[in-house]
């Protein structure tokens, strides 16, 4: 690795071909695995007929958000490593050549996580990402994941966030920072406040360091919140590019272009300027009382 601090803080080159990807909303019931596995299955199937290459779900859509409910029994409403309950998910992903990020609360040890599993187009487990920014309500519940994770699929960097990571302008950094192209984000954001944050903080984050952002979204109730859907896909250049219902079930095809992302990196030099700054030694900042 380069010790040239130009180097170390400038993003990874560009794929080579496009990749189309598939953001999924639907209906979770409410701590049943089974039926939402059997569900992202016939979604994941969906998503590789109209060409997507990776499919991306909503926050702990395995059991619907439900805190309460998950905490009550977790061998039955969280996911365990090696989880045969995954199996609807990992034979839709083999059989299409296909891959997943899906939601999922975690039992870690002791410990429930709010996690994105990502399994491979040959089915198999891949990573686990684990929430690192939960929300004030989740406290009590879950322990915050300890470091970010990029996925690479046909030559393209992916950072996971899930929902309130996304709200942190350092964590999408992060990603980029790392060589990702694009950021992708399992969420829960309601009707009113939450609908605003999302349409602000995903072209902001795109914007800011000129990758596509990704969002799925629940819809309908989970877990006391009435949802927003909206899931959406926002270019280099924060614009939105496709959008979902605000409530329905519906899976919305993307394809991420290498042409797109250069050209905005091109115009929009904000990384290849932070690597510059960050070349620059730090001084003290300036505080100037008026009175």
């Amino acid at each position: 690795m380069s010790t040239d601090p130009v180097l170390a803080a400038a993003p990874a080159g560009y794929p080579e071909r496009p990749l189309r990807i598939a953001t999924v909303q639907a209906q979770a019931v409410a701590g049943d695995i089974p039926a939402n596995a059997a569900q992202a299955a016939e979604l994941i199937r969906e998503a590789a007929a109209a060409g997507a290459r990776l499919v991306l779900f909503t926050e702990k859509f395995l059991s619907g958000y439900e805190p309460e409910l998950i905490r009550t029994d977790p061998l039955k409403y969280a996911v365990q490593p090696g989880d045969p309950r995954l199996a609807p998910i990992a034979d839709a992903c083999r059989e299409t050549g296909t891959a997943a990020v899906v939601g999922a609360a975690v039992q870690d040890g002791a410990d429930l996580r709010v996690s994105a599993l990502v399994l491979g187009p040959d089915g198999g487990f891949v990573a686990r990402y684990d929430k690192q920014h939960l929300f004030k309500s989740e406290r009590d519940y879950y322990r915050p994941g300890t470091a970010g994770c990029t996925v690479e699929l046909d030559g393209w960097r992916l950072g996971l966030g899930v929902c309130y990571d996304s709200g942190f302008p350092e964590h999408a950094r992060a990603a980029a920072l790392d060589g990702c192209h694009a950021y992708l984000v399992g969420a829960l954001f309601s009707v009113g406040h939450g609908h605003h944050e999302s349409r602000t903080w995903f072209p902001a984050r795109a914007l800011d360091n000129t990758l596509y952002t990704v969002l799925a979204n629940h819809v309908g109730h989970t877990g006391g919140w009435h949802t927003c859907g909206g899931s959406a896909v926002w270019g280099p250049d924060g614009r939105l590019i496709a959008e979902a219902s605000e409530d329905r079930r519906e899976v919305i095809v993307v394809d991420l272009d290498p042409t797109v992302l250069r050209t905005a990196r091109e115009t929009e030099t904000l990384l290849a300027d932070l690597a510059l700054a960050a070349a620059r030694p730090a001084e003290p900042r300036a505080q100037v009382k008026l009175a």
